[in-house]
Formats: structure tokens, sequence, C-alpha cells
């Protein structure tokens, strides 16, 4: 997952950041309302963390103004304001859901796991693909019951992968997910990681699950709904 911090609070935002990351989240920080409008309209995220208090623009009018711009990424608003007044102007500006400072950083993850089930439908917390299971809530994944030993990186490009299973995704949309504004598009990095992911789901097993697109990017499905028209199991991410 991709997630906007928008935080003034130098501290707290790389703390945010720095949390965010362990758990396998990319993260984009900025530090002003404006910068939260042009990141949050230019690129595509799973959620935003939003402040209110945020200098040039404050974060109920970010949240308009995302909004109003047809951005559909869930909102998650922290405030050191207790007021139910402030609360109730922070969801009509568009917010999906209020977090009062000081909060517990497992509480910040456990309302942005709740807001991301809710997009666009509810989602179970075990995805699964043929015998691979992927546990969105520990971060954990099992082929045929064995744990895979993923990087954090590898978990995030897998969840990524079975949340569109059946669907081909482009090189552009997994780094849009899996990577923040630091990550070179031009580079190999993306093969790389494939091949590193490729060996550790499919190695000994039997039935391949991740299968390249040629010219489209990469699917994970079983054999029996991928089309015989251009996919490899194997291809070019070595």
């Amino acid at each position: 997952m991709r997630i906007l911090v928008a935080e003034d609070d130098a501290l707290l935002a790389r703390s945010l950041a720095k949390g965010l990351r362990e758990r396998s989240y990319a993260v984009d920080l900025v530090t002003d309302g404006e910068g939260a409008v042009t990141q949050g309209v230019l690129n595509e995220y799973d959620a935003i963390v939003l402040d209110v208090m945020l200098p040039k623009r404050n974060g109920f009018d970010v949240a308009r103004m995302l909004r109003a711009r047809d951005v559909q990424a869930p909102i998650l608003m922290l405030t050191a304001r207790n007021r139910l007044g402030d609360k109730i102007e922070g969801l009509d500006a568009g917010a999906d859901d209020y977090l009062t400072k000081p909060f517990e950083f497992e509480e910040l993850l456990a309302r942005l796991r709740a807001l991301h089930r809710r997009q666009p439908a509810l989602a179970p917390e075990v995805l699964a693909v043929s015998d691979l299971a992927v546990d969105t809530r520990s971060q954990t994944a099992t082929r045929g019951g064995r744990v895979l030993p993923l990087t954090s990186k590898e978990y995030t490009m897998l969840e990524f992968l079975i949340r569109h299973a059946g669907a081909v995704v482009s090189r552009a949309e997994i780094s849009a997910h899996v990577w923040d504004d630091n990550h070179d598009p031009l580079s190999n990095t993306l093969e790389v990681y494939v091949g590193r992911l490729r060996r550790k789901v499919d190695g000994g097993a039997a039935v391949p699950l991740i299968h390249t697109r040629r010219g489209a990017g990469y699917m994970l499905a079983a054999p029996s709904n991928v089309d015989s028209h251009g996919s490899r199991a194997h291809e070019g991410d070595e």
C-alpha cells in the first residue's frame, strides 16, 4: 500500500513514516496543505493521513479540494483538537475517519487497515489463490502451508498482486503502490523484486502462480485462469 502522510510536525512525520515503512507501506511525506493537494491529485494512494493544522491550507480545505478533484483515496484525519464540531467538519469535508492526538501507532495502523478493507468493498483479511494465502493483518504469506520468508517490499508487492488476482497489473501500477517518490521508474528494481518474489512463491511448486504478460505487466492467478496469449510463468524477470 502507498500512503500519503501530510504532517508539519517533523518529529511526528518522521516517526509515522518510519513505522509505516517498517510495516511494508510505501510512504510519501508532505509538510503543508498545498503539497498535500498536489501530491494527492498527482499520485494514486491507498490512503491519506492528513493533519488538520497544516500551514498554507488546513486539512479541512485539503480534504474538500481532493474530493472536488475526485480523489477517492480514504482519508484519515489527525488533530489535537477533540471538539465534536471539528470532527463533524472533518467528516463533512470528506474525511473517512478521525484520530485525535496523541494516539498509539497501533491504533493508526488498525484504522488504516479498516479503511482499506472498505475500498471499494469489504475484503477478507486472508486472501487466497490456489494454495497461496496472504494474511493482510499479520502481513505474512504461506504456500501449501509453508511460511514464505518475504522481505517487507516483497510482501507489499505480493499483497498488491493478490488483491488484483486474475487481472494484469502494469509496471506503472505496481510502482505506484509499492514504491514512493524516491523510486526510479527507469531502473530494473521492479523486475529484480518480481524475480525474487517468484522464486519464493513458485520455487519448488508444481503450479506457478506469478505470470508475466509480455508488454503489459504481471498477473497472479492459478493456471486455469491464465489464457494462452503471451503469458509466461518465468520470462524476463531473473
